[in-house]
């Protein structure tokens, strides 16, 4: 069985994927101090409060937090005595071209979701990623990540706001009734909902303008459903598309062994 971990700026994703289903995903917050041993105890626990056997002999990690990556390495040889792939490293080779400027670093999310993208959905696509930042990544005809856009974080917009004016509260996202708010936090509300629903179809449009080619639009991310709903801005919404993707780099660098 192989352990999927999606490690973000905000949150860890641990996925156990038996080869053709996810039997279970978790998320707990993201925490460079957070020790191996922490990470045993805390997934054993899940596991067996939720009755399920996972022998697992593979893992893989995706984070965007390099510092988290160590103790995710010792707690996949301390425990599961596995080696774990870990998408970015040279020894983790990927299923698709990057085609960006010489000496960029590519967050390792972002070629992930382009992997997933592409086995799911084949090329052109843009994916909009909404995370900490919001991503947008643009995949080629033959899969290759090209390049993409990034925009702050519709939770961190939200926060800024609130932290730089002292008479601003702190307010919740959701699709407000209407434009005009009559009260400080509607007024949030619609500013950041609407900012973003133009945001998503501004850069999709001048994506799709300068690609000069139909491109499928597809949605990953916490907030996605919250915009999937609205102004018909996606094609598709997935989901678990971060930890689709790893089983499928995994599954690559396999082969590649074995060849």
């Amino acid at each position: 069985m192989l352990l999927a971990i999606d490690c973000g700026n905000t949150n860890t994703v641990f996925s156990i994927w038996d080869g053709t289903k996810f039997l279970a995903t978790w998320r707990t917050s993201t925490e460079h101090q957070r020790t191996a041993d922490q990470y045993y105890v805390w997934l054993s626990t899940l596991l067996n409060i939720h009755r399920i056997e996972a022998d697992i002999t593979e893992m893989i990690i995706s984070s965007t937090v390099p510092r988290v990556v160590f103790n995710l390495r010792v707690l996949a040889d301390r425990y599961f005595n596995t080696r774990p792939y870990v998408v970015g490293k040279p020894d983790c080779r990927l299923p698709v071209a990057v085609r960006v400027d010489a000496g960029t670093a590519v967050g390792p999310d972002r070629l992930v979701n382009t992997v997933a993208g592409y086995d799911l959905y084949g090329g052109d696509l843009i994916v909009v990623d909404f995370g900490t930042a919001t991503t947008f990544d643009v995949v080629a005809s033959d899969g290759a990540y090209v390049g993409g856009v990034i925009a702050p974080g519709v939770n961190l917009s939200l926060e800024a706001l609130h932290q730089a004016a002292a008479a601003l509260p702190h307010v919740d996202i959701t699709k407000p009734q209407r434009v005009v708010g009559t009260n400080t936090v509607a007024c949030m509300q619609s500013g950041v909902f609407w900012g973003y629903v133009g945001l998503v179809r501004e850069i999709c449009d001048r994506i799709k303008g300068e690609r000069e080619r139909p491109m499928k639009v597809i949605s990953t991310g916490g907030l996605a459903p919250l915009f999937q709903q609205s102004e018909d801005l996606f094609d598709e919404w997935v989901d678990e598309l971060t930890m689709h993707g790893l089983t499928v780099i995994h599954d690559y660098n396999k082969r590649q062994e074995t060849s």
